[in-house]
């Protein structure tokens, strides 16, 4: 299995239930049979952690003692389970500066720093730009289905100029812009 969880997105008191899962009866408003974890759901498959960065110190602590034991503990549970989950983590954050900052424990970034793939930004690619703009011209059309549209040369030229601030989103959200304000099946 692939399971995928924002880091961004969950609050910190919920994290631990979350990324572990609880027993019955852990905490008021528990459901009646518990909850399964990211962590189980994984299991035998992998765990990707987005926006590893916005994890609470505590919550550090806990991913750094599954990550060397192999093990979970539920919240409110009392037994250890072993679960065998290949974690992949992404941020845009320079994780060097938060641990400079206390912000992210260095063992965990240490742990978690088996293989680094650094992505540069659209401005440092823009042999990628054209493209990822025929991905999203793609995406655009099955999405409104609707005809293919075309860039035209001198829009291409624009596109690769472009200092894209945004990075991909901002990319993706001005080609669906303009594929859907187009009348014509070519973009200028």
């Amino acid at each position: 299995p692939f399971v995928a969880i924002n880091c961004a997105s969950i609050s910190p008191e919920l994290i631990d239930s979350e990324l572990f899962g609880y027993e019955s009866g852990a905490f008021t408003g528990a459901a009646k049979n518990g909850h399964v974890g990211k962590f189980e759901l994984s299991n035998g498959g992998t765990l990707f952690l987005d926006e590893v960065a916005e994890l609470p110190l505590h919550a550090q602590t806990k991913l750094l003692r599954t990550l060397e034991t192999h093990q979970i503990t539920k919240v409110g549970g009392t037994k250890n389970i072993s679960v065998d989950v290949r974690v992949i983590a992404a941020t845009n954050r320079s994780l060097e500066k938060m641990i400079e900052e206390g912000l992210f424990r260095e063992d965990l970034y240490y742990r978690l720093m088996v293989l680094n793939i650094t992505i540069p930004p659209l401005r440092e690619r823009p042999e990628d730009i054209i493209p990822c703009c025929e991905f999203f011209m793609k995406q655009a059309m099955r999405i409104n289905n609707s005809e293919m549209k075309t860039i035209d040369d001198s829009a291409k030229k624009l596109l690769i100029e472009y200092d894209w601030p945004g990075n991909g989103r901002e990319l993706r959200n001005v080609i669906n812009r303009v594929y859907v304000m187009s009348n014509s099946s070519v973009i200028t």
